[in-house]
């Protein structure tokens, strides 16, 4: 028999309350201010870094647009080149002639047909360049609605001319195998159809 004074056998010492018993791990120290400042402070760094590298970014990415604009424009602008001198040739041209019509001495009017197919094959040139040729079509060519343009018909009374093409109005214009403009035509129509 234990007396009062006798201290307590470790059976009779209730079990200390474990809370690993139930899932719970004891809570770690909460940290202190200094620890907290210094986490904050490295975060500001990580952040302002971040911030600079799309700074970075950003300026890289307008000095690209820049240069794709500027290239932009260069290219343009040698593409053009070819049109325009072939069109300061036809201002010329043109220009000249008029003081030569003007004059009081005028050329002879049959004159005029040669310099309007000198304009008309300076302008043919000025498209060339730009990648699109004229085509011709002639009369007795076979209608071919993807290259001609009908704009009317004149009846015919041989069958070898039904279809065909009995005049042409403009010349066509293609690019590569590309039609960019028919060419206009007038197509023979067979009248009186033999029953």
């Amino acid at each position: 028999m234990s007396s009062a004074q006798d201290p307590p056998s470790d059976d009779d010492v209730p079990p200390a309350e474990d809370d690993s018993a139930d899932g719970l791990a004891s809570e770690p120290p909460a940290p202190t201010l200094s620890e907290i400042q210094s986490a904050l402070s490295r975060l500001l760094s990580v952040v302002e870094r971040e911030h600079e590298r799309a700074a970075h970014r950003e300026a890289i990415i307008d000095r690209l647009h820049e240069d794709n604009q500027l290239l932009r424009r260069g290219e343009l602008q040698t593409l053009h080149e070819p049109v325009r001198n072939a069109l300061y040739r036809l201002h010329d041209m043109v220009k000249r002639e008029t003081g030569r019509w003007a004059s009081p001495e005028p050329p002879d009017p049959a004159h005029a047909a040669a310099l309007l197919s000198a304009v008309a094959d300076e302008i043919a040139e000025a498209l060339a360049r730009t990648g699109v040729e004229h085509f011709t079509v002639k009369p007795g060519d076979p209608f071919d609605p993807a290259r001609h343009r009908p704009v009317g018909s004149e009846p015919v009374t041989d069958p070898g001319l039904d279809g065909t093409v009995m005049s042409v109005f403009t010349d066509g214009f293609e690019k590569g195998e590309q039609v960019m403009r028919r060419s206009e035509v007038r197509i023979g129509k067979l009248q009186n159809k033999p029953e």
